[in-house]
């Protein structure tokens, strides 16, 4: 990749033009950089999450698990747009001749997932929760840390809010795949002991 200056603000630009400069950590959307900030907390639940879907492939699941530098542009009515979910996973029988692409993934990932950070808007994730569900991705996790719930989206199904004593389950994406949901938020108690 090309490094070079970000564009000003107010300046569109073009998919190609983002593939030239040094987009870590923002993505491209409506021909406008938007940030991509986390925050600390947010960042541990990511890696964390992250580890979870590396370690079900590795046991014998099928496909890849990107981190939130995956590129995706597999928006039809958006050519530009360029989305990068905290954490995805594509399926293998998806993938062309079961490789990863090179660059740039056009194909709609089957998981994505969304931590909230503290400075992330709520109009600009609802944007793009609007982008995943418009290429039929078949299944989304928002988690929100300061609620200590993820919110999971399935098409053709409502929103299902899961709290602390529940179960995050991949179906259909991940058959098998499950964690309690407490145990992806830090323990202020863990914490606490860790720092003495």
């Amino acid at each position: 990749m090309t490094t070079t200056v970000l564009a000003p603000p107010s300046e569109r630009i073009t998919a190609e033009r983002f593939d030239k400069i040094d987009n870590k950590g923002y993505e491209l959307v409506d021909g406008k950089l938007l940030e991509k900030g986390m925050g600390i907390e947010s960042s541990a639940i990511q890696s964390y999450l992250n580890y979870l879907l590396q370690s079900w492939v590795r046991s014998g699941g099928s496909g890849v698990v990107l981190d939130s530098e995956g590129i995706y542009r597999c928006f039809p009515n958006k050519p530009d747009q360029t989305r990068k979910p905290d954490v995805s996973f594509i399926r293998k029988n998806r993938l062309p001749v079961g490789r990863y692409p090179h660059g740039v993934c056009q194909i709609p990932p089957d998981l994505v997932v969304e931590v909230i950070s503290p400075n992330e808007i709520v109009y600009d994730l609802n944007r793009k929760l609007a982008d995943y569900q418009s290429v039929a991705v078949p299944l989304i996790w928002v988690v929100h840390p300061d609620l200590r719930v993820v919110d999971v989206y399935i098409p053709g199904q409502p929103v299902q809010r899961l709290m602390e004593a529940d179960t995050l389950t991949g179906d259909p994406v991940l058959p098998g795949f499950r964690v309690r949901v407490a145990e992806l938020f830090p323990s202020e108690a863990a914490t606490v002991e860790s720092a003495s």
